[in-house]
């Protein structure tokens, strides 16, 4: 008989470190890969996995995220099915979410309306694909009343992880869960890895509620779910890991089975994109058999134009290119468009990501960029190839040299 499972996926962050992207809009709604946002990837894995009631707890400039969630993930409302985006309500005083688990503390009458046997919670702002009935049904044979996803990192970069160390004589039970420690002890069967929290649980129920129900009421708690929640299991003996390494999806090759990536910095967010874009990419969307599901607006085509003689020719090679770009007697390598680009003549692009409604004009060089939406770029403008240029223009200039532009920026010729 099929277990009754609620998703809650955690979205209220407000990705500071994703800044400029995340100055109007909540970090799970920045657009991602062309076509999708960042929490098309949790929802689709979620709804993958089996599991069609869902709610999405937002907090921070919510609104670009709340019109998504509600205009793409409708589900069957004639099964029970649904995807419901959830703002702060302030429901136990007035303050707004304090953290992770308070958001789920001040969200408890979801669980009492919908009465689960276990809730599955994740983040909504990383990269992977996860079949999660794999990981609830490790989390019933363990007998504890919390599992943790992990994920084999390097074992030198464990200070970067919240890194769980598990008990010698039962390696699927949770000894301590350290944050970024500088040392620690490297696997059994492998010394040279270690394992990182990727942000996902699942909980048995009446332990979640009372787990958070005691959180909200210690002063002294940061209120956040690998914090301080996932301890006090460990602390009890009751918590389990799940190695995702052991996570068999659908279509998966052997070179992106175990891919998870943190987009938490604009570095991070760049290079996840780069993953997209090889002949056999480190992360494949072509994944029939475990799809990414999004919203497809209604626009034409990509269109190519100007194939005649000499150096005015529309082209485009290892990129993406979403539906409605008119690349127009310009040339773009290595990059991702999302949709409604429009490049024009004598331009290019390359190492680039830019995304919905840009504008570039004429003779326009652009280099190792993430460019947001509905940026005009006017003709003979060059991005990314002078950093003392681009710092001056008060644009963002990451540490490996990816420059940033914000969404809406008309650029000055």
């Amino acid at each position: 008989m099929q277990k009754k499972v609620l998703a809650i996926v955690l979205a209220g962050g407000e990705g500071k470190r994703l800044m400029p992207l995340t100055l109007d809009r909540a970090k799970p709604a920045v657009p991602f890969g062309g076509i999708y946002r960042l929490i098309d990837f949790a929802l689709s894995n979620i709804v993958n996995s089996g599991y069609l009631r869902v709610v999405v707890l937002t907090q921070y400039k919510s609104h670009s995220l709340d019109k998504h969630v509600a205009q793409t993930w409708r589900m069957s409302s004639l099964l029970g099915n649904y995807v419901a985006p959830v703002p702060a309500q302030q429901r136990m005083g007035k303050h707004w979410f304090r953290g992770s688990a308070d958001a789920i503390a001040q969200s408890l009458n979801l669980i009492y309306d919908e009465k689960p046997e276990y809730v599955v919670v994740v983040g909504a702002d990383n990269i992977y694909r996860m079949d999660f009935s794999q990981m609830l049904d490790a989390h019933i044979e363990s007998g504890k009343s919390c599992t943790v996803a992990a994920i084999r990192q390097p074992i030198e970069a464990s200070d970067q992880f919240g890194v769980i160390e598990t008990d010698p004589s039962d390696p699927t039970t949770i000894k301590a869960f350290v944050e970024k420690p500088k040392e620690t002890e490297g696997l059994a069967d492998d010394p040279s890895q270690i394992l990182a929290s990727m942000g996902n649980y699942i909980f048995t129920a009446d332990a979640l509620v009372e787990a958070v129900t005691k959180d909200a009421q210690d002063d002294s708690s940061d209120h956040d779910m690998g914090g301080d929640i996932v301890p006090s299991f460990v602390a009890e003996g009751d918590a389990a890991v799940y190695d995702f390494i052991h996570n068999d999806v659908p279509g998966s090759t052997d070179r992106d089975r175990d891919y998870w990536r943190d987009v938490g910095t604009l570095d991070a967010f760049y290079e996840a994109h780069m993953d997209l874009i090889a002949i056999h990419p480190v992360f494949n969307l072509y994944n029939e058999d475990w799809p990414t599901y999004t919203g497809h607006r209604n626009v034409p085509p990509a269109k190519f134009v100007h194939a005649g003689p000499g150096t005015r020719v529309g082209s485009a090679v290892d990129s993406i290119i979403s539906p409605g770009v008119v690349v127009s007697g310009s040339h773009v390598s290595n990059s991702v468009l999302s949709p409604g680009v429009r490049l024009n003549s004598w331009s290019s692009v390359s190492d680039s990501v830019i995304m919905d409604e840009v504008s570039v004009g004429r003779h326009c060089q652009i280099h190792r960029a993430i460019i947001d939406k509905n940026v005009v770029i006017p003709p003979r403008t060059q991005i990314g190839l002078d950093e003392k240029a681009d710092l001056a223009r008060g644009w963002v200039v990451t540490e490996s040299g990816i420059t940033v532009i914000g969404k809406g920026t008309v650029i000055e010729p």
